[in-house]
């Protein structure tokens, strides 16, 4: 561990020596980072405060992580302040990248800074992940099998070719996932406040779908047997503790595909939900 991040310490100073040097441009910090055991498929963990986050399956043993800062706006857009009068402002041109890797579990995370950091890391295909975003970013992923854990609290979640088990979750942004392969027995969940769910499943996903919209439509092109049974109504009584009694029957719609299974949940307050089936 002290060797992994003594090399990421050069790498950050001989980038800072680059700009003096070239002046103006921001390059991208890199890392490569050896796996423990390669035989055994990874775990990665990410999370940005502010920016947006890339991951990449590919065809390799490493796992490499690229961090680079945003441009600047212009500088006539900041409130004019009379103690640098005359004076050059000197940018911090690193974004404070940090990778630890710990039994094959590898964690990313970059410094403090008042501009977004965009984070791309090329992982093995089969590879866990566990990304986070807050603001001014989307969490995208690409060919990768495993379990996928992703969330964004003001940007949307995007899944393309990818396999296993996922969770999405967005607060305001739309959550779109491709779906190669799903594992069996394992349930799923897709949800956003503000913003469309549009997941694509295997022709062939065996599912108990529940399904729930407050302010849009569910559309799907699969034959989706629909739980015709009343709902129970859920009852809560607190009047014992000096509260209320309350009956609520819910909005969600429940129904399977191919037979049922796993529970897969579609839930978005202001928006559609799209379960499209896939070319096979």
């Amino acid at each position: 561990m002290k060797r992994l991040k003594q090399s990421i310490g050069i790498i950050g100073g001989a980038f800072l020596l680059g700009v003096a040097a070239l002046g103006q441009e921001t390059q991208a910090d890199r890392v490569s980072v050896p796996l423990r055991d390669s035989s055994r498929p990874a775990r990665v963990k990410a999370n940005l405060m502010t920016g947006g986050i890339t991951v990449k399956g590919y065809d390799g043993k490493e796992v490499v992580v690229e961090a680079q800062l945003r441009k600047h706006g212009s500088d006539d857009e900041e409130k004019p302040d009379k103690k640098v009068e005359g004076l050059k402002r000197i940018d911090i041109l690193t974004t404070g990248l940090t990778v630890e890797e710990e039994d094959n579990v590898v964690s990313v995370s970059t410094g403090p800074t008042h501009r977004a950091v965009d984070i791309v890391i090329q992982v093995p295909f089969k590879t866990s992940l566990k990304l986070g975003c807050m603001n001014d970013g989307d969490v995208m992923v690409e060919k990768v099998e495993g379990e996928i854990e992703a969330s964004n609290l003001n940007g949307g979640v995007t899944l393309t070719n990818v396999s296993g088990v996922v969770v999405a979750h967005s607060l305001n942004g739309e959550v779109n996932v491709n779906l190669e392969q799903v594992t069996p027995d394992k349930p799923m969940s897709f949800s956003t406040l503000n913003g469309d769910i549009d997941v694509t499943l295997p022709s062939d996903t065996k599912a108990t779908v529940k399904m729930e919209t407050q302010n849009g439509s569910i559309y799907s092109d699969f034959e989706i047997q629909m739980n015709a049974s009343p709902r129970e109504p859920k009852v809560e009584d607190g009047r014992k503790g000096g509260g209320k009694f309350r009956v609520v029957i819910e909005k969600a719609r429940f129904g399977s595909i191919n037979g049922g299974g796993p529970e897969f949940r579609f839930k978005t307050v202001n928006g559609n939900i799209h379960i499209r089936k896939g070319k096979q």
